[in-house]
């Protein structure tokens, strides 16, 4: 027993001093040849680069759409009714369908199970406002009370508007971040009073910074969820005059609340089904199921991922091939090393040894260039295009591991021709 116990220790040590003695040789060589070994880095640095920087903006453009996705609620069901300004076109779908009603949101509440809560919603644009905004004229959402719970609002300062100022459609406001700014700057709106066309509201409360699409997405219009003033339902219908009230809707949003154990696609199916009836199938609505835009977006990120990796590996496997270049030519120029090596006793597992070490130092030392040329990549990216990037851990460790890979992978074919020279010839090798 005590033999074999102290006889382990000197294996593991012995092959470690074998691969320790080898990477020195080999770390020796490549400084000897300091360009050519840089020359075939390229390759990999490129690749690695490529791989972390296009990982890095898919990666940030996915968590913006992921989270205004999840913004929207993965409980909620939005139906948005799909209007124009045209007054040929409004009066063309007028002729089959009433647009989207009251009458029509009483319908899914009766029809429709699992509802917790939900909250018709009339968004118009005034023509002014005062104080005027600095930048765009913020919107308005007429919404009952239950819409913070929706939407998840929360509150930097103040309150939202409760039920009481809904029923009596109170002149109160509650201001987005960026309606807030443009508006009132650096003091505090609580207390203050918004002109919105010809009517004044009180301002209540301010809503904490959200997400904001740039681009129409899965039928939810571009708006600036920042730059909106929420005041009661009631009150947008009897207070403010939209000047083009008379080719709208009369409501242009429903929102609904479900349980955590609600069927989210069969409840849209029955939305459906009810808008496609009271609107005899005009198709002026659209009805948005976040879970299921959520679920598809994940998918799509896995599909995007596969591609991403797939084309930038290219650049990895050329960098391999200049792997594979290098070492077959540096098998020609150190045949007589070889030879003597050989002929002093190295085995040709030695000799594999050797040259694998040589081909994952070039693929090492290339990995971590290549990582770092990425993540500069990425950073430039983002400030010369204004896009979001983000260089994760899963794709630097990625990155480098088939960086690696592809270099044990290319330089196994040099080594095991190396490990075959006999000795004798290439000795006499000139």
């Amino acid at each position: 027993m005590s033999t074999l116990e102290t006889l382990i220790p000197g294996r593991v040590l012995g092959g470690y001093q074998r691969w320790s003695r080898d990477a020195q040789l080999g770390v020796q060589n490549l400084w000897a040849h300091g360009l050519r070994s840089l020359l075939t880095m390229l390759g990999m640095i490129f690749g690695v680069a490529a791989v972390v920087a296009m990982l890095s903006i898919g990666a940030g453009a996915r968590q913006k759409v992921m989270a205004l996705i999840e913004q929207m609620g993965v409980r909620n069901l939005i139906v948005e009714a799909k209007e124009t300004t045209e007054w040929q076109a409004h009066q063309k779908v007028r002729r089959i369908s009433p647009g989207l009603t009251f009458e029509d949101y009483r319908v899914m509440l009766d029809d429709v199970n699992n509802v917790v809560v939900a909250t018709p919603r009339k968004r118009l644009t005034p023509s002014s406002t005062i104080p005027k905004s600095q930048q765009d004229v913020p919107a308005v959402y007429g919404v009952n009370p239950s819409y913070q719970q929706i939407a998840g609002l929360h509150l930097l300062s103040g309150a939202f508007f409760d039920q009481e100022d809904e029923d009596r459609g109170a002149p109160v406001c509650v201001l987005g971040s960026a309606a807030k700014w443009n508006m009132f700057g650096a003091s505090d709106p609580i207390g203050q009073y918004v002109k919105v066309n010809e009517q004044w509201f009180r301002v209540i409360g301010v809503v904490s910074p959200q997400f904001s699409a740039d681009t129409e997405m899965a039928g939810v219009p571009t708006q600036d969820a920042n730059n909106i003033i929420y005041v009661p339902l009631n009150a947008s219908i009897g207070r403010l005059e939209d000047s083009y009230s008379n080719v709208r809707d009369e409501i242009d949003g429903i929102y609904l609340n479900m349980r955590e154990n609600a069927d989210m696609t069969a409840a849209a199916q029955v939305i459906r089904a009810i808008l496609d009836s009271s609107h005899h199938g005009a198709n002026d609505f659209s009805v948005i199921v976040p879970a299921e835009l959520l679920a598809e977006q994940r998918r799509t990120e896995r599909l995007f991922n596969a591609v991403m990796v797939a084309i930038a590996s290219i650049s990895l496997v050329v960098g391999g091939i200049g792997i594979m270049n290098i070492m077959l030519a540096s098998i020609l120029e150190r045949t007589r090393e070889i030879g003597l090596r050989r002929a002093v006793g190295a085995r040709q597992t030695d000799i594999v040894r050797q040259f694998i070490v040589e081909a994952t130092i070039i693929s090492f030392t290339g990995g971590i260039l290549g990582i770092i040329f990425g993540f500069i990549m990425s950073r430039v990216i983002a400030w010369l295009a204004g896009w979001s990037t983000i260089v994760t851990a899963s794709s630097i460790a990625l990155a480098f591991l088939v960086s690696i890979s592809v270099g044990l992978v290319f330089g196994i074919y040099p080594a095991m021709k190396a490990a075959r020279l006999d000795p004798v010839e290439a000795i006499r090798y000139e």
